[in-house]
């Protein structure tokens, strides 16, 4: 991907002495509305604050995201475990990212809290970018892209003999031998960030969109036309805002039990079965 002028840093503030998470809170909110938001969005569209006036169209609701919904695209919840057993099996588990599925690409949606009057991407990019460097021995590169500054990085990901079983033949035929043998592969992932007011919209893209223009501008239609429901309460910075799985999933899951179900009570091997469209 092709990256344009490299934007110089602002200045940072000085660092402020640690707070509890309930005086980071109240500071982050404590600025009166009269007091301009940390950066608008694009001019160009959204993703869009739930006080905007935002362009209407159909789209799945997340919670603090409302996601839009096109022909060709999957949906997915990703959880986190809250409570294990003592065999560390997941006994509860909240969700904390929306993935948005193209083709050969994904991109995964996360919205955080954030100060009014400070954005946090540009602390978030250079800690992220510290992490790859340092942790995961990967490299990155910085540029603009449509929402602003943004990074690509290039980490090594495992080749394991699981792994390639999984992978469709055609994927698996255009990684080099040398990358099955050595048992790993580079792999390209982009990340975009965009601040709100009150918000932080992060989508980290991988797969075939990182390089292709014409599944790019699918996902990249998407995050344009999303949503970011804040609430009105006190957070601390960086933290999650509240997901939530659509009633559109429960009601495909609860179609396709009771589909099985009138299956086995009324079989009939040479009658064509039901064709239906799933959002996952």
């Amino acid at each position: 991907m092709a990256f344009g002028r490299r934007r110089r840093q602002d200045d940072k503030p000085a660092e402020e002495p640690e707070r509890t998470v309930d005086e980071r809170a109240e500071a982050a909110d404590a600025e009166t509305e009269t007091e301009a938001p940390a950066q608008a969005t694009p001019s160009k569209g959204g993703p869009w604050d739930s006080e905007d006036s935002y362009p209407e169209m159909q789209r799945l609701d997340f919670g603090s995201l409302l996601v839009p919904v096109a022909p060709g695209l999957g949906f997915q919840v990703n959880f986190e475990a809250t409570q294990v057993d003592e065999q560390g099996n997941p006994l509860d588990a909240r969700p904390v990212a929306v993935l948005v599925q193209h083709g050969q690409s994904a991109m995964q949606l996360q919205a955080f809290a954030a100060p009014k009057r400070s954005g946090i991407w540009d602390d978030v990019r250079r800690e992220t970018a510290k992490d790859i460097q340092e942790q995961a021995g990967g490299q990155v590169q910085e540029g603009e892209g449509p929402f602003g500054p943004e990074m690509v990085a290039m980490v090594p990901a495992p080749l394991t003999e699981e792994i390639l079983a999984e992978m469709p033949q055609e994927v698996r035929e255009q990684i080099p031998q040398e990358f099955i043998d050595q048992g790993w592969a580079p792999q390209l992932i982009r990340f975009i960030g965009v601040d709100g007011p009150r918000w932080f919209l992060q989508a980290v893209v991988q797969g075939a969109a990182v390089q292709d223009e014409e599944q790019w501008q699918v996902l990249e239609d998407v995050l344009r036309n999303v949503v970011v429901i804040r609430g009105e309460h006190p957070m601390p910075p960086r933290e999650l805002l509240e997901l939530r799985v659509p009633k559109e999933f429960h009601e495909a899951d609860a179609q396709e039990q009771q589909q099985e179900e009138e299956k086995k009570e009324t079989f009939n091997p040479f009658e064509r079965g039901p064709e239906i469209t799933e959002v996952r």
